[in-house]
């Protein structure tokens, strides 16, 4: 999807940047440290945090370095696309949208429910219609442009990252008069401690879905998906420390940062920050609005015909795409208990990192997109992380959740009109 000539694209490198953290900082901040610290208590909380994200910096990495390359939007499908072709590109999009949308629907379920009754909506009904609602709002905000989407969700981003802040400043202030926490020596637990970190530190693999749409991509993509991984590190690494400090029995906390708050700032803070997860699954829930339908509409941009989504708005948007995401997500919604959604989370993810690290691969090995047999290095640490935690972390139901949306992509591509133009001679998606 190239940029209009005389016309400014509309996500700048802030922006780009926001989304990533945007991404990567969601409701499971708020609950994790809590998990970690039942499996590496004390200041083994901090280094969990710290390993775990150092760990997937290959993995950014793999994805900057070919999102640097490919100035047009779907990330991982685009990647896939230029190394094994159009059916593997179809399969790994499909994957990735279906994850996306149930996820989407799930953060949008959990938010109403903890936010209608204050609101006076106790009734399932009452929450169901109420999520139908919200998730009417947010398509309409991101139809309206991608110059608007990002100002919300840079907006959203430092609303949510502004209770984190202060917490942290709170425990500069006070953080010295209290006890030090203890010390914990490595063990096997930590495997689970860091399965239970991994997964709130991801999010940055939805920065190059936007790269087409991004001004100066080749340097503002490989800097906004590296630079928002490492920041939530340093982030995360402070909040486990300042939680581990104010709660020696953190491993027993249902709300850590909430309960830490309240320990080093009072109510005023503890309210603050509870608020906080609120506003991140907002976030979230936006963010999804706004890159879920770009996985459709770059599946539409292959090989085969896909009713039309590939075409882009004049505002930057792919309204048809968006429109389906939105009927999906709202009848999905519409369902009621949506616990079991996140079944295909994990391993939509962990392929998304394991499709990209081979494509960086088998290109440069090729030479193609001017990569070099030194832009390999991030290949094997990537995959070695995607399988241990295949092995280690997901489930049979997921296992089966996945091997039955893929094979719903194969009959849904077996369905789809093929494109006249030869393969491997992708036309441009159209603008409206």
């Amino acid at each position: 999807m190239l940029e209009n000539p005389g016309r400014a694209r509309a996500v700048g490198p802030l922006q780009l940047l926001a989304l990533g953290l945007n991404g990567i900082v969601g409701v499971g901040i708020f609950f994790v440290p809590a998990a970690a610290a039942a499996h590496a208590p004390g200041l083994g909380t901090v280094l969990v945090f710290l390993a775990t994200g150092l760990a997937l910096v290959p993995a950014a990495a793999a994805f900057a370095t070919l999102g640097r390359r490919f100035d047009e939007d779907g990330g991982p499908v685009v990647f896939a696309r230029a190394a094994f072709g159009p059916r593997v590109a179809f399969l790994v999009g499909w994957v990735a949208y279906v994850s996306a949308f149930f996820s989407a629907s799930a953060v949008v379920v959990g938010l109403v429910r903890a936010t209608a009754p204050a609101f006076g909506v106790a009734s399932p009904g009452g929450q169901r219609a109420a999520a139908v609602g919200l998730v009417l709002a947010l398509s309409s905000v991101v139809a309206s442009g991608l110059r608007l989407s990002a100002r919300v969700w840079t907006s959203l981003t430092v609303l949510k990252l502004l209770p984190l802040v202060l917490l942290l400043g709170a425990f500069a202030v006070v953080g010295g008069a209290l006890p030090p926490a203890t010390t914990a020596l490595p063990s096997s637990h930590w495997l689970a401690a860091g399965l239970a970190v991994v997964f709130s530190l991801q999010g940055f693999e939805i920065v190059p879905v936007v790269a087409g749409q991004a001004r100066a991509s080749s340097r503002s993509v490989p800097l906004a998906t590296v630079g928002s991984l490492l920041l939530a590190i340093v982030l995360y690494c402070a909040l486990a420390l300042a939680c581990v400090t104010a709660l020696p029995a953190l491993a027993s906390s249902s709300a850590p940062l909430a309960d830490a708050a309240a320990v080093l700032g009072g109510s005023w803070l503890a309210r603050l920050v509870a608020a906080g997860t609120s506003v991140s699954a907002l976030g979230i829930a936006f963010g999804m609005m706004v890159t879920t339908p770009r996985y459709l509409s770059s599946l539409a941009t292959g090989e085969h015909h896909l009713l039309g989504l590939a075409r882009i708005s004049a505002r930057d948007v792919p309204l048809r795409a968006l429109g389906v995401t939105t009927l999906l997500v709202a009848a999905t919604v519409a369902l009621g208990d949506l616990s079991e959604l996140f079944a295909l989370s994990s391993i939509a993810v962990l392929a998304q990192f394991a499709v990209t690290a081979a494509a960086l691969e088998l290109l440069a090995r090729r030479g193609e997109r001017g990569l070099r047999p030194r832009d390999r290095w991030p290949v094997v640490p990537t995959i070695a992380v995607a399988l241990v935690l295949v092995v280690a972390g997901a489930t049979v139901r997921e296992g089966l959740v996945a091997l039955a949306v893929v094979s719903f992509g194969l009959l849904l591509l077996r369905a789809t009109r093929r494109r006249t133009a030869p393969i491997g001679e992708r036309p441009e998606a159209p603008r409206a």
